[in-house]
């Protein structure tokens, strides 16, 4: 089993910066990818980046490349996301969300392709 916990959401002015972890609680973590998610009211789920944890590989959505960064704690099984220069665009709940890398050959983009979820956090900006 597979138990995502996200922290690290609040409310910043534009301009600003947050990271938000993703701690993972799994027996094979070595063996996941795991990846950000956020959802805007009225808005479907949309893919900003994910990590292949076993060859420290990373993937980033083009619409948030060059400000958002995933990234791995050495010392423990969580993943970051970088979010810099948050912008009024940005504000959504933020789902971190984890799959089996077996039968994966690329990193997986689309939520239907990850079985595990967290419970969201949100994030706020203001002007």
């Amino acid at each position: 089993q597979v138990r995502l916990i996200e922290s690290g959401g609040g409310s910043v002015q534009a301009g600003e910066s947050l990271r938000l972890s993703c701690a993972v609680s799994s027996d094979s973590f070595s063996d996941l990818d795991v990846g950000w998610f956020r959802q805007a009211p009225g808005r479907d789920r949309e893919f900003l980046a994910t990590f292949r944890v076993t060859t420290d590989t990373a993937a980033t959505a083009g619409d948030v490349k060059g400000r958002f960064t995933i990234s791995r704690d050495n010392a423990k099984n969580t993943i970051y996301l970088q979010m810099n220069s948050l912008q009024p665009e940005d504000p959504a709940t933020y789902y971190c969300a984890a799959v089996s890398i077996a039968g994966n050959l690329y990193l997986p983009t689309r939520p239907s392709k990850y079985d595990y979820w967290g419970q969201g956090i949100q994030v706020t900006v203001s002007s």
